[in-house]
């Protein structure tokens, strides 16, 4: 009982301390939505501290899984940051805890902080000093208030006894869902890893491609905007071991080579249709893409014209009828259409839209006879539609997006490639 009192008084001790530490701004308030905090990066210590303490509350609250916290404004202008932090399955925090993001980053003062955790955890069930501690993984992009940030990530997370943080670097946001994710599965879960499963997964999809169809050395050549972001960065340490494709960085982020989102970027292609800094009438032709400051979106375009800085892009929308049309032709190959292997893998493959969509793409998607389904606008949206079936499709125009696959179809999917190469090792196909 006194060890109890005595832990309690601890933890009411390092919340007071953490928040008067990191005292809220004059004039400001937080909102936490799709992207979760973010704000002029000066001003957001506050908000990423006590985003340290959510992080901690939700890893306790789920047994002591861990949570992630990425810090970052995505593509928004090099003066802002952001945090945000996701989930043990890899996506973004549930929606329910949202309120209480708010209300966290918002509490006025100390007293008012630690009584709102204090209700918090009474109602939430979260057993603050008992055997379930807390693991939450940080990462941040490039931005130069990053580093500072992260101490007060850090100083958040050590607020609530018992939790551990683990520092993974600089990266992209897609590269700390990836771990969080991997880390909860129990499978490898460092850079290296990472790098090695995208490799690897490209050199197989590279072998699907006939050998009459690999096109000329043109075909070959792309040329990727980093937005001087962190993903040029890390493009530029993989390129040499993705054979067979010729990638050239442009704003990737080097010293002298441009402001990170500033006339560079998928954000800045997608809006504006012209071509970014760094690029010249001399790419006309050439398949081009472009990330944006941490990676997480993504756009490709072709330069349209020597005399002018137009381009054509293939945005969100377009990439997702790409995704659809590819997807939707390996089920059919695999259901004995066109092929002599007499297998099937039922999936119900779903398309999630929001009413920003491109009409046309809707409309040949349906024409496809795919089902198409609308969510509110939001990323967070999208993502839960997504995962209600066996393969879910979104994307939104700007390049947000991705394709989720069920567990399930994944056990399947093993199962049929683990019977199909029996087979094939047997002599029956």
């Amino acid at each position: 009982m006194a060890a109890n009192q005595e832990q309690e008084k601890e933890q009411r001790r390092r919340l007071l301390d953490v928040a008067s530490r990191f005292p809220l701004p004059s004039g400001c308030r937080f909102s936490y939505g799709t992207a979760g905090f973010r704000a002029d990066g000066a001003t957001m210590a506050p908000a990423v501290c006590r985003a340290g303490i959510l992080a901690a509350l939700r890893s306790v609250k789920l047994a002591g899984a861990a949570v992630g916290i990425v810090i970052t404004a995505s593509h928004n202008p090099v003066g802002d940051n952001g945090v945000k932090i996701a989930d043990p399955d890899g996506g973004m925090m549930a929606q329910h805890w949202e309120p209480f993001a708010d209300a966290l980053a918002n509490a006025p003062d100390p007293d008012a902080l630690l009584q709102l955790v204090l209700q918090f955890v009474k109602d939430e069930g979260i057993p603050l000093g008992g055997h379930h501690t807390a693991q939450v993984l940080l990462g941040r992009d490039t931005r130069p208030t990053g580093e500072y940030l992260l101490d007060a990530a850090l100083q958040g997370i050590n607020a609530i006894v018992g939790a551990h943080a683990i520092d993974m670097g600089i990266l992209t946001t897609p590269q700390l869902h990836w771990m969080v994710r991997n880390k909860n599965k129990g499978i490898k879960a460092s850079e290296s890893d990472y790098f090695t499963q995208l490799i690897d997964s490209f050199r197989r999809m590279l072998e699907l491609v006939p050998k009459d169809k690999g096109g000329d050395e043109l075909a070959k050549k792309l040329i990727v905007d980093g937005a001087n972001g962190i993903g040029g960065v890390k493009l530029e340490q993989i390129k040499a071991e993705l054979s067979g494709i010729d990638i050239i960085v442009r704003n990737s982020g080097k010293e002298g080579e441009g402001i990170l989102n500033h006339m560079c970027g998928a954000d800045f292609v997608q809006k504006e249709r012209v071509t970014h800094h760094g690029f010249s009438p001399e790419d006309v032709g050439v398949r081009c893409a472009s990330l944006d400051g941490d990676a997480d979106r993504l756009v490709y375009f072709c330069v349209s014209s020597a005399s002018e800085n137009k381009v054509d892009l293939v945005d969100g929308d377009k990439i997702l009828s790409l995704f659809a049309l590819f997807i939707r032709e390996q089920l059919d190959i695999i259901n004995n259409s066109g092929s002599q292997v007499n297998k099937s893998l039922p999936a119900r493959l779903g398309i999630v839209q929001t009413a920003y969509a491109n009409g046309a793409s809707t409309q040949f998607l349906k024409n496809l006879g795919l089902e198409v389904v609308f969510t509110p606008t939001g990323v967070k949206y999208l993502h839960k539609k997504a995962l209600e079936y066996d393969i879910g499709i979104y994307f939104e125009a700007n390049g947000h997006g991705t394709v989720v696959f069920s567990e399930e179809f994944l056990s399947q999917l093993d199962s049929l490639s683990n019977e199909l190469s029996s087979e094939t090792a047997n002599g029956k196909l």
